[in-house]
């Protein structure tokens, strides 16, 4: 079990204008990265319903100055990114939540193909891999679906899509799709109610933090309609356990043992199923990415990437 490190000031970094992909005849992504484009490339996936901001500037830095030429982006569906169309209604998501048959808009295996489309715009062969909740879902099926294209995979607070593990507890579903009103103040008062149940208790963010991080993101585009589609994506996922053995690609599992959203048997799982995962577990860490921890983050995202082995000359 570990816990937080030092935390240290990096040196400047060159950080892009915010840019736009056209990664499917239907869908741009917006993308922004940091660091030297000669450095190692690094692809953060954010999770449910989370805009790429949600990767602090900060910890991007932290991670270009360790070496990594960072690119975060928006998915489909937040941000300024492109919103696809398909309704779901909640009773749908009553339906898979049950694990009744249902269909979704759009897959996890889509997203998948969204962050490939990333990186073949920017002309990127393979790159490291760190996603985080829905993004280490996306992110495991990328390393499955096309290993040859990923170095390493860091999956934090995610879950294998098997059903008995990684659940978030049933309150929690009336507080996440509960009607709220489009006005700002709404989203920010729903958005600060969510995070003060599932943050974390031994890193604690000021009630001042959490409304202006959720004032940015209703500012930078929000849909409703797309956090029910993503939604949908994570409940009718499949069961990646079985495929996940056979994964070669060096990993590094994270997770925290206070995560109400996708409980800690969740990354426990992951790791089991991985032959050669590393697992970091961190005793007060819920669902979010506390500022105290952007050290740990880096140091273990970077020490898991220098286990891939060097092509040979």
């Amino acid at each position: 079990m570990s816990g937080p490190t030092q935390n240290a000031t990096p040196p400047e970094v060159t950080i892009s204008d915010e840019l736009l992909a056209p990664v499917t005849p239907t869908v741009e992504l917006c993308y922004q990265t940091f660091g030297d484009p000669g450095a190692d490339p690094l692809l953060l996936v954010m999770g449910l319903g989370g805009p790429m901001t949600w990767w602090d500037t900060e910890l991007c830095t932290q991670l270009a100055a360790a070496g990594f030429y960072v690119i975060r982006y928006d998915n489909r569906d937040t941000g300024k990114s492109t919103r696809s169309p398909g309704r779901v209604r909640r009773a749908h998501l009553v339906r898979a939540f049950v694990g009744a048959p249902t269909s979704a808009p759009y897959s996890i295996h889509d997203l998948a193909g969204d962050a490939f489309g990333l990186l073949d715009h920017l002309g990127i062969e393979s790159a490291h891999l760190a996603g985080v909740s829905m993004g280490g879902m996306v992110a495991q099926t990328m390393a499955l679906e096309k290993p040859e294209r990923v170095r390493s995979l860091a999956s934090i607070m995610s879950t294998t899509g098997r059903r008995s593990v990684g659940r978030q507890h049933p309150s929690l579903i009336p507080t996440l799709i509960a009607k709220r009103g489009p006005e700002r103040d709404a989203y920010i008062a729903g958005s600060v109610a969510v995070w003060k149940i599932i943050g974390s208790p031994r890193f604690p963010q000021t009630e001042e933090k959490l409304r202006s991080r959720a004032g940015d993101t209703y500012d930078r585009g929000v849909s409703r309609a797309g956090v029910l589609r993503q939604m949908m994506a994570v409940l009718t996922q499949p069961d990646r356990t079985r495929a996940l053995a056979d994964l070669a690609v060096p990993t590094l599992v994270m997770h925290g043992l206070a995560d109400k959203m996708v409980h800690v048997s969740g990354g426990r799982a992951t790791a089991a199923a991985i032959p050669g995962a590393r697992v970091t577990l961190i005793s007060g860490w819920g669902h979010d990415m506390p500022a105290a921890l952007f050290p740990t983050y880096t140091s273990a995202i970077r020490s898991n990437a220098d286990r891939v082995t060097p092509p040979a000359s």
